[in-house]
């Protein structure tokens, strides 16, 4: 048949599958919407080798482009295709390990613990470092001319400022967000995925041998 099949691959897909279809690899559209619902059966990858015991991602594998038009044009051998996604991305099969909600609470409120000390330190080693109470007591004395005890006002607004300063840069309190921009923490998560997709990417294409592997388990 003829025609154009549009594809959309993400750089990272999970899938809790041990095959995985085109149709959950790809977004696909085309105008006989036929094509589409018979390619989103054909299967692309089976994971094989999986890692022993319960882990979040229990296998990965590099896919490419050409691994999914090879597929299609198995089936449709004159249909033109047109990618406007990733030409190589990362297919993680996951096995949904179920945890009990008092690990979940144990896990957050250790992760809370360690952000709330940490940044407690790295604030009070910082206001250390520029001597903040010697530059507090010296403006203190050139605005009264008293010595300053140390609590002045001087002293809350700066701790008021801090905490205002905190709560809009990480955009949330409590469980609520402040605006619709995505916070500090999100951007940096999505930069360290993208991050390691890429590199994931990178040791495939140099060691050669992933596609030939995709082939052979396909």
């Amino acid at each position: 048949m003829s025609g154009t099949l549009y594809l959309k691959l993400e750089k990272n897909i999970r899938t809790y599958n041990r095959t995985l279809t085109l149709g959950e690899a790809a977004q696909m559209q085309c105008s006989d919407s036929g094509v589409v619902n018979r390619l989103k059966t054909e299967k692309l990858y089976t994971f094989e080798r999986i890692k022993p015991g319960k882990h979040t991602c229990a296998a990965r594998a590099v896919l490419s482009v050409m691994d999914v038009v090879e597929k299609i044009q198995a089936v449709y051998p004159s249909l033109e295709i047109q990618n406007l996604g990733e030409e190589d991305f990362v297919v993680e099969y996951s096995t949904k390990p179920k945890e009990s909600g008092f690990l979940i609470f144990a896990k957050a409120a250790l992760v809370c613990l360690i952000c709330f000390f940490g940044s407690a330190f790295s604030i009070m080693a910082f206001n250390n470092d520029v001597s903040t109470v010697r530059l507090f007591e010296e403006f203190y004395m050139l605005l009264t001319g008293r010595e300053s005890d140390g609590f002045t006002i001087l002293e809350l607004t700066y701790s008021l400022g801090l905490s205002a300063g905190i709560i809009a840069f990480f955009n949330h309190i409590g469980g609520r967000r402040l605006s619709k921009e995505p916070t500090p923490i999100e951007v940096e998560m999505r930069l360290y995925e993208d991050d390691v997709n890429t590199t994931l990417i990178k040791t495939a294409d140099r060691n050669g041998m992933h596609r030939q592997e995709n082939r052979k388990e396909g």
